[in-house]
């Protein structure tokens, strides 16, 4: 345990240096993707009373908290992980002393949890100021987040260190992070997209996230059960957890 806290330590001293600037884009992100998308466009969908009693803006903002944590998760788990295999070579220099790989590991994913914390803690508190859902919702709907981004950055961890070249990760933001950004009911329902289409989204895991935080914000008791959300997500992580230092290993090691 204590190499992990050591590994966390050193994420933490080298995000001294960047903190302010991630701090800003952090808090007004929200404030800007609120404004545009769940006021402005907000207005035009309620007019037409798709969504029944909810707002658009409820519905956006609840569906954002848990893609921008998958997007901080993948975010962090992607070209920060390569630099430390191929750029900085840090990952190199850490086992180099009494840190195993195993450290490496968990001490990340222990770093990306608290981007996905910080991310998700100031959507939550944004969200409420535009009164999307009150405060207590949003924050009792704050560890949903924080699975679906590890949920996501493990496996995406294992998938990094096993590419020697960062082109396969932006294939895996175009091909994969937009389209289930784009199609996991962010932006709508997931009813109003083709039968086919409905099956494949619910095989991503962020759909379930969103499912889970909407069930929160909106107390609605009658979703689809939480369990069965729940252990998605957990399956994802924990496949990633078991793949990830197998891969770290194999790059490292031999």
């Amino acid at each position: 345990m204590s190499g992990v806290l050591r590994v966390l330590e050193g994420h933490l001293v080298a995000y001294r240096r960047t903190w302010r600037g991630n701090v800003v884009t952090t808090f007004v992100n929200p404030v800007l993707f609120l404004s545009a998308m769940g006021l402005g466009l907000g207005s035009l969908v309620d007019r037409g009373d798709q969504l029944g009693s909810v707002s658009y803006l409820t519905f956006y903002a609840s569906g954002l908290l848990a893609a921008q944590a998958m997007q901080t998760g993948v975010g962090d788990a992607a070209f920060p992980v390569m630099a430390g295999f191929k750029w900085t070579k840090s990952y190199h220099s850490a086992l180099a002393t009494p840190i195993a790989v195993r450290d490496l590991v968990l001490g990340q994913a222990a770093f990306i949890l608290l981007r996905v914390a910080l991310a998700a803690f100031a959507f939550a508190l944004a969200a409420a100021a535009f009164g999307a859902f009150p405060l207590t919702a949003a924050l009792a709907a704050l560890p949903v987040a924080l699975l679906c981004g590890l949920a996501y950055a493990m496996p995406v961890m294992a998938f990094t260190a096993s590419r020697e070249s960062e082109t396969a990760l932006i294939s895996v933001f175009r091909f994969g992070l937009v389209p289930m950004f784009l199609l996991s009911g962010t932006f709508f329902p997931l009813d109003q997209l083709p039968t086919w289409l409905q099956a494949v989204a619910r095989l991503v895991p962020l759909w379930h996230a969103i499912e889970l935080v909407r069930a929160i914000t909106l107390a609605d008791v009658s979703a689809w059960p939480w369990g069965a959300h729940v252990a998605y997500l957990l399956l994802w992580l924990l496949v990633g957890a078991v793949l990830a230092p197998r891969f770290f290993r194999r790059r490292l090691v031999t």
